[in-house]
């Protein structure tokens, strides 16, 4: 633990201060960065639009310690407005009838699959594990997503016996709220998508705080979510996200709206 400890804290201290001129996302053998709508500035806070006002880091590649982009991060202050939008979300999406949440989590499974070896090949440049682990991930949220949607159809309660003549007891389950998610470095992808899956198709909203080294594969996840929420006029504080330092984990972990944490 204390040696992920120190490796951790060098990693950020690599990401904030690296300042070279070229990056990787400007070379043609990386054109699946462009592909997966990165760019060499970008945005790490959504929540129904891209706004951020932190400092901003760059993501590297740990392969060859080179710039892969830039990341501006979110502060204290824009996770409080992702927060509200997650929590206005909520309030709508639960009243989604479930079959229908499950089909809305098909989509973002098949947006998942559509770009299956680019967001693969995206984890291993940023993370580190090799390719295959890293399209491994993918196909992991991919997968879960697929046993959402057969979960949206079995929701159901429970009918018990009352004590009371000519009575029933009727068991039904309800949504918590906003959802909140914290991954690691070492599963960028996966670790959100199990818990995003699960999360949406029972009615919840999710709020997502991705580990400071891998936020490029948290902003190219979200950027396909966001288009699957927009084809279906969804609000987009329904699968916020906030890029950003301990700071920002810690309002996420302190925070009561949060219904539940991960």
């Amino acid at each position: 633990m204390l040696m992920n400890s120190v490796l951790s804290g060098t990693r950020r201290i690599v990401l904030q201060s690296t300042r070279m001129a070229s990056y990787l996302i400007n070379d043609g053998k990386y054109a699946f960065l462009k592909e997966l709508g990165l760019s060499e500035n970008n945005c790490g806070v959504y929540h129904g639009k891209w706004a951020a006002s932190g400092p901003v880091v760059q993501s590297v590649c740990p392969a060859n310690n080179k710039p892969i982009a830039n990341v501006q991060n979110g502060t204290v202050e824009d996770y409080e407005v992702a927060i509200k939008e997650a929590r206005s979300a909520y309030d709508q999406w639960c009243e989604v009838p479930a079959p229908r949440r499950g089909e809305i989590v098909r989509q973002i499974g098949e947006k998942l699959r559509s770009q299956l070896q680019n967001l693969g090949k995206l984890v291993s440049m940023e993370m580190g594990k090799i390719s295959a682990e890293g399209v491994g991930e993918v196909q992991e949220y991919v997968d879960i997503c697929d046993y959402a949607l057969g979960l949206s159809r079995s929701l159901n309660g429970q009918i018990l016996p009352s004590e009371r003549p000519g009575h029933a007891l009727l068991e039904q389950w309800n949504p918590l709220g906003v959802v909140g998610v914290i991954s690691a470095f070492n599963f960028p992808c996966a670790v959100y998508g199990w818990n995003n899956a699960l999360a949406l198709v029972t009615g919840n909203s999710v709020i997502w705080k991705p580990a400071p080294s891998t936020p490029l594969t948290a902003i190219a996840v979200t950027k396909l979510i966001e288009g699957v929420l927009k084809a279906n006029n969804l609000p987009g504080g329904l699968c916020s996200l906030v890029c950003g330092e301990g700071d920002v984990g810690q309002a996420l972990v302190k925070d009561k709206r949060v219904n539940l944490l991960s």
